[in-house]
């Protein structure tokens, strides 16, 4: 990282301060809450619960998100604000950590979800702060890549503890361990962030900052609808986005259910992070030479496969496949869209900006899992989301085309 800049860096390392955050709500959390709540309901209404606790996180943060983006936009508030969601992600986490009921255990991760989803929101926004428009592709890429990797580091020890069981540790022990692990993880390596990045695109404080947030929030709708690319481009990543954090978010749940162990779905979760390190570099060098819009578009493609594969997934071997492939493609779609849109907006309303581009993923990470959960609690399968999950990605990729030839870079 020596051609990096040391804010550059710094935020970079906050991508690998928060994925391993990601890496638990993709794999141990969820598998921790389905063999607490298997205790007292059927395997399938326990996929159900999960989903609509996720469906309801993501809602809540989804109808804030604007106003706490138009409020971070005003000078200083951005790395405040950052701060405060930080400290609740955090203490949310550790005291997840000491949950052994499965409702408890449930409103807990609601609160340590809306942390952890707030400070993305400014975390995003800050990359309009650390780097130049030509740099965003790489920068972001490369934080995701990282990102990856370094997360893998206090799951494999919290796997160890699980596996090993030192000290005659149970295995709910272990893995509440492991939730500290993270926790700590998470905050020693946003330090750098919290020293090295300031916020350099900015309004000017005014004595009606709240109230003038609010009126801005529709001046920023006005400004979306008249501008095609921002249109097209937040509708399609609303679509697509929805499909790959539904299938992040929901990978071990359905997994389960569809009778693949625990371990065959972390070993596979795990693979995928080291998958995704060199293809979220790759995506991003060939962005630059191909244009960011291809790139996503061509990662659309590959999930619309991804689905297909996983609507008929029942074996461990499958769940192999559908890991490396996911790797290939997830990376890739997550640090372009961001990159992307940070080059369409105004950088000193970004934050606000960044509000909507969040809102949409969040309204998308919402309605995914509600897909999912209508299928396992109704129809009695998680199967029959994943078909929906396609149509989204078609919707999405449709959209994408539409954005004028002028933007394709």
């Amino acid at each position: 990282m020596s051609k990096f800049t040391k804010p550059e860096k710094s935020w970079i390392l906050y991508d690998v301060a928060n994925s391993a955050f990601t890496m638990l709500i993709s794999t141990t959390i969820p598998i921790f809450f389905r063999s607490l709540a298997e205790q007292d309901v059927s395997a399938s209404t326990a996929s159900g619960i999960w989903a609509l606790t996720t469906s309801v996180a993501v809602l809540i943060l989804a109808v804030l998100s604007p106003f706490l983006g138009a409020l971070a936009d005003y000078k200083g508030m951005k790395k405040k604000m950052f701060s405060l969601f930080l400290v609740v992600g955090v203490i949310g986490l550790l005291l997840l950590s000491f949950s052994g009921n499965w409702i408890s255990y449930m409103i807990l991760f609601v609160i340590t979800r809306i942390g952890y989803s707030a400070c993305n929101i400014f975390y995003d926004s800050m990359l309009v702060d650390v780097t130049a428009d030509d740099r965003m592709d790489r920068i972001s890429s490369y934080g995701y890549a990282l990102g990856y990797i370094g997360s893998c580091i206090p799951f494999i020890i919290g796997i160890l503890l699980i596996l090993v069981r030192p000290f005659g540790l149970s295995t709910q022990a272990a893995t509440q361990i492991s939730f500290v692990i993270t926790a700590l993880w998470w905050v020693g390596l946003t330090i750098p962030l919290l020293k090295n990045v300031h916020q350099t695109h900015y309004l000017e404080n005014r004595a009606n900052q709240v109230s003038h947030a609010l009126s801005r929030i529709g001046q920023t709708l006005k400004k979306i609808r008249k501008n095609p690319s921002v249109l097209y481009f937040i509708i399609a990543y609303f679509c697509y986005i929805d499909g790959v954090y539904t299938i992040i978010s929901m990978a071990t749940t359905y997994g389960g259910e569809v009778g693949i162990s625990d371990t065959n779905m972390i070993l596979a979760l795990l693979l995928t992070q080291f998958i995704a390190f060199p293809c979220a570099i790759f995506a991003g060098n060939l962005a630059e030479k191909v244009g960011t819009l291809k790139v996503i578009r061509i990662s659309i493609l590959i999930y619309c496969g991804i689905c297909i594969f996983g609507y008929q997934l029942d074996k461990a071997w499958e769940f192999w496949v559908l890991a490396v492939v996911v790797g290939m493609a997830q990376g890739g779609i997550q640090s372009l869209s961001r990159s992307y849109f940070g080059r369409l907006i105004p950088k000193n309303e970004s934050n606000e900006y960044f509000g909507f581009f969040d809102i949409f993923g969040k309204f998308a990470d919402f309605f995914g899992p509600m897909i999912m959960s209508f299928c396992a609690l109704v129809l009695g399968s998680s199967t029959y989301g994943i078909l929906g999950l396609l149509l989204l990605f078609v919707v999405g990729y449709i959209l994408l085309r539409k954005i004028p030839e002028n933007q394709e870079k």
